[in-house]
């Protein structure tokens, strides 16, 4: 930007006069207004002698004036452009919070009990605690178990397998290796149709009886060691359940967790497995060790079925009513026959078999010949002992 100070763009300067030096200082502060407080010293041409001669001084004009150009445009002006610094970026990270996983196994210390391992815990109750870990308030527990505390989550805490149901192909392949298994006993054969039900669970839960394994109606977790265990093995590897009473040449084991009866004889071996229906809550088939069976009604007066509702002895429970042929083993509880066995307790005490289930244990007795109601522990000669707890799902 050019400022020229003779012609038309100044008047009324005397180059040579004693006010040249103020009317320049004039002359700068406007320019400085007119470019907004930009500074911009440059040589002018075109103009009187004493304005060349003073071009290159410290006192050259600043650029700024008009120019002769007509329009008023400077064409040597260089164009000026003003950009905001952008817009700070501000960037806000919400701030994270991971919460601790839950402890879901505790280990037991000496001197705990189940209530102490209760009283531990913020949210489980000993009811819950008990049903996860399959267990009664009386079980004794020892240092160094472990036991899941985190209930109603389908996974077992302590060995994480799951337990939901396998999908249904592979329920198909565990029912027929079941069926397998106990093709030789009293077990009725599973529909090979991939429900992991009360049924399948039953005899899952008998295969857990007999080969060891803690003994629970849970779903068989596909491919577990669990799994290839009850899959290879045979009814030689059956051993004895606990609380058989093995010193008896003929004893009775009802498993209420399986819901099932195991017939023996002494320590040498199993000799079949009923399905069985044991008492309901409100009328509990009794835990008991080794007790005589004490009496035997073959009932055949009436095709084998006592009538303990119409025609009750002193020792029956009326609301049994009809009860094929009964072997009483504790007070009015027996085994006997029943035209209904569901895989679960819905006895009045009882431990209920299928008529011809209860035939079969009377033959292996050797009782089938009794015609009369017989009160004689001898003439039975079987020892009956009731162990375990029913948890459904």
């Amino acid at each position: 930007m050019c400022l020229e100070l003779a012609g038309s763009g100044v008047h009324g300067l005397n180059p040579e006069g004693p006010g040249r030096a103020d009317s320049l200082g004039r002359v700068r502060t406007t320019a400085l207004l007119l470019v907004g407080g930009l500074l911009v010293t440059a040589g002018c041409s075109g103009g009187s002698d004493a304005a060349s001669s003073d071009a290159g001084s410290s006192d050259a004009a600043p650029s700024g004036s008009p120019s002769d150009s007509g329009d008023g445009t400077d064409p040597d002006a260089s164009a000026t452009t003003t950009s905001s610094p952008p817009a700070p970026t501000t960037t806000i990270i919400a701030p994270t919070t991971t919460e601790p996983p839950p402890v879901c196994v505790v280990t037991v210390q000496p001197g705990d009990s189940l209530g102490a391992i209760v009283a531990d815990l913020a949210d489980v109750t000993m009811d819950e605690l008990l049903a996860e870990n399959r267990m009664s308030e009386t079980d004794i527990i020892h240092p160094g178990e472990q036991y899941d505390v985190c209930p109603g989550n389908d996974i077992d805490d302590v060995d994480g397998t799951s337990r939901l149901a396998p999908p249904a192909a592979h329920v198909e392949v565990q029912q027929a290796e079941l069926n397998e298994l106990f093709r030789d006993f009293a077990l009725l054969d599973l529909a090979i149709d991939g429900d992991s039900g009360p049924l399948t669970r039953q005899a899952v839960c008998a295969a857990r009886m007999v080969l060891g394994l803690p003994e629970s109606t849970d779903h068989l977790p596909q491919g577990s060691d669990e799994e290839a265990t009850v899959f290879a093995a045979t009814p030689a590897d059956f051993t004895i359940p606990d609380g058989a009473a093995t010193w008896s040449s003929k004893w009775i084991l009802i498993n209420e967790t399986c819901q099932v009866i195991v017939t023996g004889e002494g320590d040498d071996r199993i000799v079949d497995i009923y399905p069985t229906s044991t008492g309901e809550p409100d009328y509990p088939t009794h835990n008991a060790q080794a007790l005589n069976a004490y009496r035997y009604d073959p009932a055949l007066d009436n095709d084998g079925w006592h009538d303990s509702t119409n025609f009750p002895s002193e020792v029956d429970n009326p609301l049994n009513g009809n009860m094929y042929k009964p072997i009483y083993f504790n007070g009015g509880q027996a085994i006997h026959g029943a035209g209904y066995i569901p895989p679960n307790p819905r006895s009045k005490g009882c431990a209920r078999t299928f008529p011809f289930h209860q035939d079969a244990i009377i033959n292996w007795l050797g009782i089938d010949d009794i015609t009369e109601p017989v009160w004689n522990t001898g003439a039975i000669g079987a020892t009956v002992s009731v162990v375990g707890e029913y948890r459904d799902l």
